[in-house]
């Protein structure tokens, strides 16, 4: 049983260790492999986690196979026999026609609250030739969407001299994938280099425009203490010219409450900000502590809210967005749109990913996972818009 992990805040890293737990007592005799960030953690700080059999760290993921191979004797056949089962089972994005690629890993930013920097290391590329030639086995396989991650968008490049925005010309000119989107897009990305980029490909429907940004905080005064290199001025004119370019763009952040110092007036920063941008969805996390972190060293001398500031923060955030989310919605009401079928239906509806990736239910006779059609969106119901096919 091989489980990838996050460790960006001790409830990720408690997750974790709780699903280790279930599967080592529902499975006794099965062998636990664990990796990713929390796997590198516990590697690095000597933890023991009750029920894990072999931990592997990111520099050595990409091995995993042979690793358990070496390390279990597993037969070479029938470790062939199992990738090859892996591979073929359908997750939710590819039975849809998408599929992810990771472009790059590693950050050089060392946000003074992220652990990140410390379990995935510099900055490490993917050329982008190589990118570009799987991106072509995909739309020879038929694929609708190449779905872009990154451990920081901005830092493609930066390692081997190339550039992000030179990458996403080359897709945008040397592929013919229908659409193309980001997993989460940095904030220091937006260049004005970028902008000239999107500025060609506004309207353009193989550009899906969601654009989920890291903000963090809407104080300055907390965006400097979390080394975070932009002001909330800075951040405005980004949002505003993607808005201008196209009013339809859903833009979505990450928030951290409570982080240390935040005092009342600096919340009332960040969640007036929240209410007056254009952003109409964001996920809020509770500050906590990670080891090696400067805010690690430096909560020893600054004050942290209380757990009971941190929750009432999170809860006001959490209403914010989801008032700021049901009205970007009603924007969509008697408008057209291009949108990706998905798999899973709803009586007569099926649902669809509009253009700018908001879910939507479509009234479908047939079955039209992983195709592209033109819908008219008619109203919201329960959080989600309904629509029918032009």
């Amino acid at each position: 049983y091989i489980l990838n992990t996050c460790s960006v805040t001790h409830k990720a890293e408690r997750e974790a260790k709780q699903h280790i737990y279930q599967i080592h007592r529902q499975f006794p005799h099965t062998k636990i492999i664990v990796t990713g960030c929390a796997a590198t953690n516990w590697k690095k700080t000597n933890t023991h986690v009750e029920g894990i059999d072999l931990l592997v760290d990111n520099q050595s993921k990409e091995y995993i196979a042979e690793i358990i191979e070496k390390r279990y004797k597993t037969a070479k056949k029938a470790l062939k026999t199992l990738v090859n089962e892996v591979i073929s089972i359908d997750d939710k994005f590819m039975r849809s026609g998408r599929v992810i690629i990771k472009i790059q890993d590693g950050c050089h930013r060392f946000c003074s609250f992220c652990i990140v920097p410390y379990l995935r290391g510099l900055p490490q590329s993917i050329p982008t030739d190589k990118l570009l030639s799987k991106v072509k086995k995909f739309e020879n396989n038929g694929f609708k969407e190449v779905i872009i991650t990154a451990i920081n968008t901005e830092a493609y490049g930066r390692d081997s001299g190339e550039s992000f925005v030179n990458f996403l010309d080359r897709l945008f000119k040397e592929t013919g994938i229908p659409r193309f989107s980001f997993g989460s897009i940095h904030p220091w990305t937006f260049t004005d280099e970028f902008f000239n980029f999107y500025a060609q490909y506004a309207k353009s429907t193989r550009f899906v425009h969601f654009f989920h940004i890291p903000l963090q905080s809407g104080s300055n005064k907390i965006l400097n203490l979390m080394k975070r290199g932009y002001t909330r001025e800075e951040f405005i004119e980004k949002l505003d010219k993607i808005k201008e370019m196209n009013p339809f763009a859903f833009i979505g952040t990450d928030v951290i409450v409570g982080y240390l110092e935040e005092e009342d007036a600096d919340f009332e920063d960040t969640y007036r900000f929240m209410e007056q941008t254009p952003i109409s969805k964001f996920h809020v996390f509770r500050f906590s502590t990670r080891q090696h972190t400067a805010a690690f060293h430096m909560a020893k001398r600054l004050i942290m809210p209380t757990v009971e500031q941190k929750k009432a923060r999170s809860e006001a955030l959490r209403k914010l967005s989801d008032k700021k989310y049901a009205d970007f919605l009603q924007k969509h009401i008697n408008h057209e749109f291009e949108a990706l079928m998905l798999e899973k239906r709803e009586g007569e509806y099926q649902q669809a990913l509009l253009g700018n990736q908001i879910l939507s239910l479509i009234q479908s006779d047939k079955d039209r996972c992983g195709e592209i059609v033109k819908v008219s969106i008619n109203e919201v119901k329960k959080g989600k818009l309904l629509g029918k096919i032009v």
